[in-house]
């Protein structure tokens, strides 16, 4: 039988709930409650009255079932309480507490699992997950790569996507340079070759494993995935440092030793506050919030997130950060149409970026890099160009270097870099992450947990 501590309150007549602990023994070791509080049909909070089985009791609620699981280990939680003393809010900050222990939730008509880590690895492991889809998520885990790259450490990318390969794919970012040419004859085969693993490859230049997903559940898990395959192929090659990435908010399916978690600064402070996003943020050692600036966002937004992350996580590290364009190769002095998956609102600065820091001329720029007819229609409405500078993301290859190649004009990758702009500093945050997870993993595998 499994063991199950049970939450309860004060709403409910002492004699109603022991009928429901006694019906739910007959499945279940109960072996303790939760009281969450509530006093209109019990005197003192409960205190007085046999439940028969141990009642953990505080002012807190989720520091009462934190405190619960962590004292009788618990496979569930089943949640015997209900409004006013718990709310549907309520019920996802205490199936977050649950979840983040490895402890299923359960209520009348809900059941939340933790996310399954189906593999732990020899290498540790350092993942960076985020809050949803284009918060900048694989232009961070690009540029973690590329920095820890530069400062000796041996690393390999696993990247997870809603277009990668049928079987984990191995690209040795590090010995080959990936062009245009290569990606389109992948495109051509088939291959959704914008996928996070090519991002990864071509702009972090290390070696990447490619793996699938479908399906995103609300605690992170993936319906199907690839993973733990691609995560055994990964950990074969002998690096020092496994970086995990993430595919929206969807988590991989494999341990990790450490954890960088991006948000992006749009979404607003519901998505570190409500639903799983204190499950998220507790299983953070640092946080990136991107997407840091006017007039995407305003400056209150932005410290409206911020604080809402110190209030919940004040031991972690929190970064702003924004996003500039790097072309791969030079453009200076050339007509260029630019693709970008940033909201147009942004476009006016990424321009003048482009324009100022390496002097091309952008006669039209396209923010509907994901949006196949709309940037047809910019694609043919843009006049002469010299050249296409895009990014490595969704139609970037199959429409804008298809598009280039039949018109004559040449395509040049651009990189989406990560710049600080407040809070902790960037680098030194990437720098204490990766030095965390690996030292973790070290005492993980000599005390012989792998």
């Amino acid at each position: 039988m499994s063991r199950v501590v049970a939450l309860i309150d004060g709403e409910h007549y002492p004699p109603v709930v022991r009928f429901a602990l006694s019906a739910l023994a007959a499945e279940h070791d109960v072996v303790a409650a939760a009281f969450a509080g509530g006093t209109e049909k019990v005197d003192e909070a409960g205190q007085t009255d046999d439940y028969g089985v141990p009642v953990v009791r505080g002012a807190d609620v989720l520091a009462t079932l934190a405190a619960a699981i962590e004292r009788y280990q618990p496979d569930a939680v089943v949640d015997l309480s209900d409004e006013p003393v718990v709310s549907s809010a309520d019920r996802f900050a205490l199936a977050s507490v649950a979840l983040r222990r490895g402890v299923e939730y359960h209520g009348a008509d809900f059941r939340f699992r933790p996310p399954v880590r189906a593999l732990t690895t020899r290498t540790p492991a350092l993942a960076i997950v985020g809050t949803g889809k284009r918060v900048g998520k694989t232009s961070v885990s690009a540029h973690v790569a590329r920095r820890l790259k530069a400062g000796g450490t041996d690393v390999v990318v696993l990247a997870m996507g809603r277009g990668g390969p049928e079987r984990p794919e191995l690209l040795r970012g590090d010995e080959i340079a990936l062009t245009t040419a290569d990606l389109l004859a992948f495109a051509r085969r088939g291959l959704h070759a914008s996928s996070d693993n090519y991002e990864d490859a071509v702009m972090g230049r290390v070696t990447t494993v490619g793996c699938r997903r479908c399906g995103g559940g609300m605690a992170g898990s993936t319906f199907f995935s690839n993973v733990p395959e691609g995560a055994r192929l990964a950990d074969d090659l002998g690096r020092e440092l496994i970086v995990l990435e993430g595919s929206g908010a969807a988590v991989p399916p494999v341990f990790s030793d450490a954890a960088l978690l991006v948000i992006g600064a749009a979404q607003g402070p519901g998505y570190v506050t409500d639903y799983f996003g204190p499950l998220r943020l507790a299983g953070a050692d640092a946080v990136v919030i991107a997407g840091a600036e006017e007039p995407l966002v305003s400056a209150a937004q932005i410290e409206a997130v911020v604080a809402a992350v110190r209030e919940a996580r004040p031991d972690v590290p929190v970064c702003t950060a924004t996003f500039r364009p790097r072309p791969l190769e030079p453009v200076r002095g050339l007509r260029v149409f630019f693709a970008t998956t940033a909201p147009a609102v942004l476009l006016p600065s990424l321009v003048r970026h482009l324009e100022q820091d390496h002097g091309c001329i952008v006669i039209a720029a396209s923010p509907h890099l994901s949006d196949r007819v709309r940037l047809r229609a910019d694609l043919a409405s843009a006049g002469e160009f010299d050249v296409c500078l895009t990014e490595l993301k969704a139609a970037a290859i199959d429409v804008v270097a298809a598009a280039g190649e039949a018109a004559g004009v040449p395509t040049v990758l651009c990189d989406n870099v990560p710049v600080g702009v407040g809070g902790s500093d960037l680098e030194e945050t990437i720098d204490e992450v990766a030095a965390l997870a690996i030292a973790r993993g070290r005492e993980r595998c000599a005390g012989g947990e792998s």
